[in-house]
């Protein structure tokens, strides 16, 4: 990188933090005391309405695109059951940084449909990855930096760990997600257990019915569950609710949580991906870890993975009530960990 690339770079991270204000990052434990980012209400008004489709693998993806074109790249991953609009106070706080800000839709959400009605509506944990890599291709982008939470995070690690040349830093909530079904064979601790409840009643019939004929309550409980202090409103529910109309969504949701306790078959061709997965493969690239202090979804501590970040690493806990939506509830501070992790 020559000098003026540099300065141009520290100039953005520069004028960036400005914008976003580090005193609101919420930061626990730091060795200065800052004011924790408020759990409030978003405004219910603001939504993406400029959706793009583009065919990339099996899929035709539907994603917003906003910022320059000619910027540094930075691909957003949301998880379940939220959507893109978990991003939607993130993206114009990058592109104020001077990025391109890509957000699509994960297959079984939104827009993103399959080219053909013949494929598997495959849910293994690596699939995610392959499609946001073809994404990538379709749309010509060589390097981005990802940042992810729930499935999102997963799909960033995965896409980090086995296509490292592919990603400029990293940005994961929750940390190190990548997992394997032999790994989901091993029984947890009784309290563990409970809060895993909705994969157990997705191994049933009678869950796939249920998620099916609820999936808007069931989903909202998960909202309330996961994050229990962010008080949204309903308008703000019903814009991420529109995704899940998406009429793949049930079987993808099923087979994903299915496919972890071994109870579903993936596809033969990502057998040898899913082999380099099982094996916990380290991520070299730079990272930044987050945590909401008030998560209320199952998540590693992150004594227990800061480890599996063999490159330049950082952890933050995110306080004032964040919950496992961590890019909604506190946009600043995931933007803030965007621009940095970048630059680390």
């Amino acid at each position: 990188m020559d000098n003026s690339v540099s300065l141009q770079r520290r100039r953005a991270l520069g004028a960036a933090i400005a914008i976003i204000g580090l005193d609101e990052w919420g930061v626990v434990g730091n060795a200065r005391a800052q004011p924790a980012l408020p759990s409030k209400p978003l405004s219910s008004g603001a939504a993406f309405t400029a959706i793009r489709q583009i065919d990339a693998g099996l899929l035709r993806i539907g994603y917003v695109e906003s910022g320059s074109a000619d910027g540094p790249v930075a691909i957003l991953l949301h998880g379940w059951p939220y959507d893109i609009h978990s991003y939607i106070e993130v993206a114009p706080l990058l592109v104020s940084a001077g990025y391109r800000v890509i957000i699509p839709y994960l297959r079984g959400y939104g827009s993103t449909r399959f080219l053909s009605a013949d494929t598997l509506r495959n849910g293994q944990q690596v699939v995610t990855a392959v499609d946001t890599v073809a994404l990538m291709d379709a749309l010509k982008i060589r390097q981005a930096v990802l940042g992810g939470y729930d499935w999102g995070a997963r799909t960033a690690d995965i896409i980090a760990a086995l296509w490292p040349e592919r990603v400029k830093a990293l940005v994961s909530v929750s940390g190190y997600l990548i997992g394997s079904q032999a790994a989901n064979r091993k029984p947890l601790p009784p309290s563990s257990e409970l809060q895993w409840w909705y994969q157990y009643y997705f191994a049933t019939e009678r869950g796939a019915l249920g998620y099916a004929a609820n999936v808007d309550a069931f989903n909202k409980l998960i909202w309330q569950l996961a994050s229990p202090k962010w008080q949204f409103d309903e308008e703000t529910f019903r814009r991420s609710a529109a995704s899940f109309r998406n009429p793949d969504h049930v079987a993808i949701v099923i087979h994903n949580y299915r496919w972890r306790l071994g109870l579903a078959q993936g596809e033969t061709q990502y057998d040898a991906l899913e082999q380099r997965l099982a094996e916990g493969p380290g991520i070299s690239v730079p990272t930044i870890t987050l945590e909401g202090d008030a998560n209320g979804a199952p998540h590693p501590d992150p004594a227990a993975y800061a480890k599996k970040f063999t490159g330049k690493y950082l952890h933050r806990t995110i306080g004032g009530g964040v919950g496992h939506n961590l890019p909604q509830e506190a946009p600043k501070a995931f933007a803030a960990a965007m621009l940095q992790a970048a630059n680390l």
